[in-house]
């Protein structure tokens, strides 16, 4: 039977058009995931999407600040990924974040 290494996983759901220190904040959730020395992030740009205000948010050629939802997705160590969400909390004002464990399956660098 495989081994699998087991890891947590971090969604953070925000709005693209959230700002910190003057920059977006998913660029700056990025920068202290770098600094942090976390093993990787990825951020994702929804074509479509609706939170709690019921606002179908899209793309659309007419509308080009259409404020679109962003996916952040980490996965690393149970305990670097506790000392990561107090450091982010007070960061976030409009969002869900998530933790969950995963199992990884397969990794190669």
């Amino acid at each position: 039977m495989q081994e699998y290494k087991e890891a947590y996983m971090i969604k953070i759901y925000i709005r693209e058009e959230d700002r910190i220190e003057g920059k977006p904040l998913y660029k700056k959730i990025l920068e202290i995931v770098k600094e942090k020395n976390l093993s990787g992030v990825t951020i994702f740009k929804a074509i479509m999407g609706y939170g709690p205000s019921k606002k179908i948010r899209g793309i659309s050629f007419l509308d080009l600040g259409s404020n679109l939802p962003i996916l952040i997705e980490i996965i690393e160590s149970k305990e670097k990924v506790e000392e990561f969400l107090k450091e982010i909390n007070s960061l976030i004002q409009h969002g869900l974040v998530i933790a969950f464990p995963v199992k990884i399956v397969k990794y190669i660098p």
